[in-house]
């Protein structure tokens, strides 16, 4: 459930919903609003900090993070949750690590190869 509050938080920064320095819900409202626990709530907020997407200030509660450290921050955010449900999808399937390396390595060759044939 916390990731999907990350997707969600991700979403409305990366859409431009919520602006750089735009005060997020706080944890309990967040919590209560999407029926789940506080500590759920926390955990995203904390994988949002980690990622760059928002700052948390002591006292006065989190933060949408400054454009220029949220891009990269969103694009990690991001890539981590597709990751993850790569993962999923990946062990539903039954797939071993090899295996999975596998598929993940020819898909990245055959897009590196289209990609030569694009212009800079």
């Amino acid at each position: 459930m916390y990731a999907q509050i990350v997707e969600q938080v991700v979403a409305k920064v990366m859409s431009g919903a919520w602006q750089a320095g735009a005060p997020l819900p706080s944890i309990r409202e967040l919590a209560s609003d999407c029926q789940v626990s506080v500590i759920t709530v926390k955990r995203a907020y904390l994988e949002l900090e980690r990622s760059g997407v928002i700052v948390t200030r002591h006292g006065k509660g989190s933060f949408v993070a400054d454009a220029l450290d949220a891009t990269r921050g969103l694009a990690t955010a991001e890539f981590d949750s597709l990751l993850q449900g790569l993962l999923d999808a990946a062990a539903k399937l039954g797939l071993n690590r090899d295996a999975l390396l596998e598929r993940v390595g020819d898909a990245f060759d055959a897009s590196t190869s289209t990609d030569k044939g694009t212009p800079a």
